[in-house]
C-alpha cells in the first residue's frame, strides 16, 4: 500500500501542476515580477539617500569637532602663554579625548 499511496501523491500533484501551468498568463507574471523590481529599486534609492544623509551628519560632526579642538589649542596656548599649565592641562584634556574617538557630542 506505501506505494500505491506515494503514486497516487505523485499524480495528484502532476495534475495541480498542469492545472496551474494552463491557468497561468506570462503577461500576468512578468507584470507581477516587474512591480516587484520597482519596489526593491524604489528602497534601493531610499537606502542611497538615508545613506547620504548620514554621510552629511558625520560630515557635519566631524568639522564640529575640529573646530572644537582648535579652539581648545587656542585656550591651552594661552594658558601656557600665562603660566597656567593646569589650565593647559584642563584644556588638553578634552582634546585628548576628541583626537583620540572618545569625543562624546550631541546630534547635530
Amino acid at each position: 500500500m506505501p506505494g500505491l499511496s506515494g503514486r497516487m501523491s505523485t499524480v495528484v500533484k502532476a495534475k495541480v501542476s498542469s492545472l496551474l501551468d494552463r491557468a497561468e498568463d506570462p503577461a500576468e507574471t512578468l507584470d507581477y515580477s516587474y512591480e516587484k523590481q520597482l519596489e526593491q529599486l524604489q528602497s534601493v534609492k531610499q537606502g542611497i539617500v538615508e545613506l547620504v544623509t548620514a554621510k552629511k551628519r558625520l560630515q557635519t560632526q566631524e568639522a564640529s569637532i575640529q573646530e572644537q579642538i582648535s579652539k581648545l589649542d587656542g585656550q591651552a596656548r594661552q594658558a601656557m602663554a600665562a603660566g597656567q599649565e593646569d589650565l593647559a592641562g584642563a584644556a588638553l584634556e578634552p582634546r585628548r579625548r576628541a583626537a583620540s574617538g572618545r569625543w562624546t557630542c550631541a546630534p547635530v
